[in-house]
């Protein structure tokens, strides 16, 4: 049987060799930030609780270059089922004008008990993020975690390339804290 899409949380400052380590409750944060030579770095992580599902904890470290080739490791933990997947970053997409973000990539390690191989290392997984203004008085979103078949979508770069978003937000959580995108 295939999930439906379950997305992920939020996104705390980490660096790439912090995915190795058990992903700790930080104050919530997302830094997307233009290099000189065009290439932007991502970097974030902490955790938000789903009103259903409980606890999702997540940390992310990712570049892509000015040829749009991303590099990086993230990692989610759901508290609900004591899950953990990570995974190397194979794309970026960045909406700076709508201060949205697209993160895709290719599990390296999964304790899911589900021996679907979506869900197993060598899988594809995403997620995406919306950096709200600071006193707009809304708070900053996130998506749980998708797998291969979300929306037909069968790999990270496609993710990526489609930059899907749902009006009025639908299927992102709130997060507490905040998340950046320059």
């Amino acid at each position: 049987m295939r999930r439906q899409p379950l997305f992920v949380a939020v996104l705390v400052a980490l660096g790439a060799s912090a995915c190795d380590q058990p992903v700790q409750p930080l104050a919530p944060s997302l830094s997307v930030q233009q290099i000189g030579d065009g290439s932007i770095l991502v970097t974030g992580g902490g955790e938000f609780t789903h009103p259903t599902l409980g606890t999702v904890t997540v940390s992310l470290s990712g570049v892509q270059d000015a040829a749009g080739n991303a590099t990086g490791r993230f990692q989610q933990h759901w508290g609900f089922a004591d899950i953990t997947f990570k995974g190397d970053v194979v794309c970026l997409a960045v909406d700076l004008v709508n201060r949205r973000v697209w993160i895709g990539g290719v599990l390296t390690h999964s304790n899911d008990p589900d021996p679907n191989p979506d869900f197993q290392p060598g899988g594809h997984a995403w997620f995406r993020g919306l950096d709200l203004p600071a006193g707009s008085g809304e708070p900053d979103r996130l998506t749980f975690l998708g797998f291969r078949g979300s929306l037909g979508i069968e790999t990270s770069p496609e993710y990526c390339a489609l930059q899907l978003w749902a009006a009025n937000n639908l299927n992102t959580w709130p997060v507490t804290g905040n998340l950046t995108i320059n």
